[in-house]
């Protein structure tokens, strides 16, 4: 059923190692461009500013997201944290693919011959140990949250942006340092600086691939999505327990948070019962429900006839 995100240290290791992975990473490149005068280097310098960006987001919008319900907002703002995962898409799609691509063409229409790449070999060999560093943890975090599920299955469940965004970003990046390194040596092997702009925008679509996959998870998320089907089988089966309840109709979930969920059920009760011992009953239901799963923000169950009780849509 998936447990609730760790807090603290702990639960943003994977958003902190890529961070400091990342602004290491970018000086050095930046550096490695401007002495060698390689696009690829530039704009992998570029990608490494925009991933740096986007995990200072993301950490901005796990704070942001665990401020308390209020008035304004009565089931709290983890949401948010989905509106920025957004952001961090359009950045990665915007910023590193659109500059890897005009750095590229630029540079194929305007060729600079590469200057000693010894250099670039250098950067990239440390951004690989880096980013190789970054990406073992992001993936070693996600295999444990992902437990038996599928790894792309694992994607479309997590309800958590942060640990799959960092994953996804960590692969673009080494893909894009293998072909900057590719780029770089046969521009210099073959003495055509074009190969090293054609690498850039080999970059560029690198980027603008993941991108396009993020903002598809993330605006699904943001549309709001149901809770895992383990969840509303849990639900389901705690209230079919229930003598007094003749059937479940529908059970309908949301995920207001990473870690907080709101249900609302539709239930056939017994015609005998009285409105006291319903209220009882559903207030037992309520408690049994958040021991069982605490992620369970908000429990609503309304009492309904069979009959009368809309076609459920959504799952469950």
């Amino acid at each position: 059923m998936g447990a609730s995100p760790a807090s603290g240290w702990r639960a943003n290791i994977v958003l902190y190692a890529a961070l400091a992975a990342n602004l290491g990473i970018a000086v050095a490149k930046f550096v490695a461009a401007t002495i060698t005068g390689s696009s690829s280097m530039l704009t992998e310098g570029v990608h490494s500013v925009v991933d740096s960006g986007n995990q200072g987001l993301l950490l901005y919008g796990q704070r942001r997201a665990r401020r308390p319900p209020d008035a304004e907002h009565p089931f709290g703002y983890g949401r948010e944290l989905y509106f920025w995962a957004f952001v961090v898409a359009i950045l990665i799609f915007g910023l590193g693919a659109g500059v890897s691509v005009y750095e590229g063409w630029k540079h194929i229409q305007h060729p600079e011959h590469l200057r000693d790449p010894l250099v670039n070999y250098i950067v990239l060999g440390v951004a690989m140990l880096l980013e190789g560093t970054s990406w073992g943890i992001a993936l070693k975090e996600f295999a444990a949250s992902k437990g038996e599920m599928g790894w792309w299955e694992a994607v479309r469940e997590s309800k958590d942006p942060a640990g799959f965004i960092v994953l996804f970003e960590d692969s673009a990046a080494l893909a894009g340092l293998l072909v900057a390194g590719v780029g770089i040596w046969a521009s210099h092997a073959w003495g055509d600086p074009r190969i090293d702009g054609a690498a850039s925008i080999a970059i560029g679509c690198i980027l603008a691939a993941v991108a396009i996959l993020l903002a598809r998870e993330a605006k699904g998320l943001l549309i709001g999505e149901r809770a895992n089907p383990e969840v509303i089988e849990c639900v389901r089966a705690i209230l079919s327990s229930k003598p007094e309840i003749v059937r479940v109709n529908h059970v309908r979930t949301i995920h207001t948070a990473p870690d907080r969920i709101f249900v609302a059920v539709s239930a056939d009760f017994e015609d005998h019962i009285t409105m006291g011992a319903g209220e009882t009953l559903i207030e037992a239901i309520e408690h049994e429900l958040k021991a069982a799963l605490p992620m369970l923000s908000s429990i609503y169950i309304r009492p309904e006839k069979a009959e009368d009780a809309p076609e459920a849509v959504a799952v469950g």
